[in-house]
């Protein structure tokens, strides 16, 4: 069956709404408090953002090429296989399925769970079953990845509907956030505290070059925060008009995504003073650095509304991260489908159900999602993968490059934005940030790289199977005519 049995219903808006709620997640309400810790300054803090930003949006003007160009069920994947081959396509489909991306759908799908025990706490408590002890909260979790995947094997408007609705709320809400932490009741204090000289806006050493290797590393958490518009590309099949739609929305949905980040980091900053005491009492002494568990937009909350406030924002988050989740969980399967009609995934994974929508592959995804929650440890396993997710990022900026000299006469209705140096820019940052992780999480990122380089035999031992079957397939082919006309020789 032909990935183009997949049907074009995705509108523009519909795609719009998988990029912004994608990438708004649980990032842009805790990845904050980290990169004040490392910076040190309100100044580095929007500058980690801005830079973090750019590196979005020349991303966006550069993938965008190819995802017009190439508009198929996949995206990413796709890409690499016609760029660089079968064996990279291949490396790069089997880390995204088997850690980055289901181990992404199993860290929001907690990051759910534990919101909603701020709210019942009950929820903390532990089941025994045999040797096995399950927490409410991957109960919760798996609940919440099993009812999205149910939604959207019932057709893609079911799961688009549920995009559009989650990520109109959100956005909706959090813009009444910036209003009021931003222009309708600013925390003077916290104003003067960040803004009141230059001296205490740009911090000790913020221009001095020794802030480069702890500005790269909270650039790292602002571009996990950033991240999550390729899950568009891979239902490229599914998008009406692609050529036109797919560009649009990666570029318009980036721009307002990052409109919308910076806003609400100067909301934080108008409610929180960026350097506060962790041992403090209440959230403002606290600052944003040290926001319990991270959570600065309960902090802020909390200092506009206080304990209501915080409640608030755990339904914001839930909110928030449901349209995550299943803007993940509608990327992945597609995934998961491409890469089984390349045969280098469970063929299973092919098969559309009767609503045109591959169904065993969204069934796959939930399963293996759910063991990594019920594992525990895939943070781990995400921290492991981070270089490898990099390399391959890297590998598909730089696939413009190639697409261009390998077919140079190719239908691109877009054409890449400020080419060759707005891509060569990003591609610089993209190398940057993998050399960063490769120096700042050595033991995590060499050891990422060498599992990924263990799908090496395995890709060969796969591609020699396909070989011999052709083989055996052809030979009979070749043998029936023959077989065919002594049989009925008299």
């Amino acid at each position: 069956m032909s990935t183009t049995t997949l049907k074009p219903r995705l509108s523009l808006f519909d795609s719009l709404s998988i990029v912004a709620g994608t990438t708004i997640g649980s990032g842009i309400f805790i990845v904050s408090a980290g990169i004040a810790r490392e910076v040190h300054s309100p100044a580095l803090l929007l500058s980690v953002w801005i830079a973090a930003s750019l590196m979005s949006l020349t991303g966006a003007l550069t993938v965008a090429e190819l995802a017009a160009m190439m508009p198929r069920t996949g995206g990413h994947y796709i890409f690499l296989r016609e760029s660089y081959g079968g064996m990279c396509a291949f490396l790069f489909g089997w880390t995204i399925i088997a850690v980055v991306h289901t181990g992404s759908v199993a860290a929001v799908s907690i990051v759910f769970a534990k919101y909603l025990a701020l709210l019942v706490p009950e929820i903390h408590s532990r089941l025994h079953i045999g040797f096995a002890t399950i927490s409410g909260e991957q109960l919760i979790a798996i609940a919440l990845i099993t009812s999205l995947t149910m939604t959207n094997v019932r057709g893609l408007h079911a799961g688009r509907a549920t995009q559009n609705l989650f990520t109109v709320v959100k956005l909706s809400a959090l813009v009444l956030l910036v209003a009021f932490a931003l222009v309708i009741s600013p925390n003077h204090g916290a104003l003067h505290a960040n803004f009141g000289s230059w001296e205490t806006f740009l911090g000790h050493g913020a221009l001095s070059l020794g802030v480069l290797p702890a500005f790269g590393a909270a650039m790292i958490g602002a571009m996990f925060a950033l991240g999550g518009a390729e899950n568009l590309l891979a239902l490229g099949d599914e998008v009406r008009n692609p050529g036109r739609s797919l560009p649009i929305a990666l570029i318009t949905g980036a721009g307002a995504v990052i409109l919308l980040y910076l806003l609400i980091n100067l909301a934080y900053l108008a409610q929180l003073p960026l350097l506060g005491n962790p041992a403090a009492q209440d959230a403002f002494g606290r600052g944003i650095a040290g926001a319990q568990s991270d959570r600065v937009a309960a902090a802020t909350m909390q200092v506009l509304w206080g304990a209501t406030g915080a409640r608030l924002t755990s339904v914001l988050v839930m909110i928030s991260v449901v349209g995550c989740l299943n803007g993940l969980i509608l990327g992945g399967g597609r995934l998961m489908y491409a890469m089984a009609h390349d045969r280098a995934f469970f063929r299973i994974a092919s098969r559309l159900n009767h609503a045109s929508v591959p169904g065993f592959a969204l069934a796959i995804q939930a399963l293996w999602g759910s063991a990594l929650v019920l594992s525990g440890d895939f943070s781990d396993l995400l921290n492991y993968m981070a270089g490898a997710g990099s390399l391959f990022g890297v590998l598909g900026i730089a696939a413009v490059f190639v697409m261009r000299v390998k077919d140079p006469q190719a239908l691109r209705p877009y054409r890449a934005w400020g080419y060759p140096w707005i891509p060569a820019l990003h591609l610089a940052g993209s190398l940057f940030i993998f050399i960063d992780l490769l120096v700042v999480k050595t033991r995590y990122s060499v050891l990422g790289l060498l599992v990924v380089s263990c799908g090496i035999p395995i890709y060969l031992w796969r591609q020699k199977r396909i070989t011999k079957s052709e083989t055996i397939s052809d030979s009979l082919v070749i043998a029936a005519p023959f077989s065919s006309a002594s049989t009925e020789s008299p």
